[in-house]
């Protein structure tokens, strides 16, 4: 099995809330993709970090201004 990394590994805030946030985040984020069907996350994350334009249908935002505010 192999593991993916998130920033919060990486992170020099280590203190309060910050890591905590973090955590939850990467886990909201592996939910989404794994609800919407990718099989391979650490696939999936690999390319919406190349083409971070990807993840914005996934949260329901489009560039279409005509639907904007609706």
């Amino acid at each position: 099995m192999r593991h993916v990394t998130y920033a919060e590994d990486a992170s020099t805030l280590h203190t309060d809330t910050v890591p905590r946030a973090m955590a939850t985040f990467r886990n909201l984020a592996i939910g989404l993709l794994k609800t919407l069907g990718a099989v391979n996350v650490a696939k999936t994350t690999r390319a919406i970090r190349d083409q971070p334009e990807r993840a914005l249908p996934l949260l329901g935002i489009t560039n279409n201004p005509e639907t904007q505010g609706t």
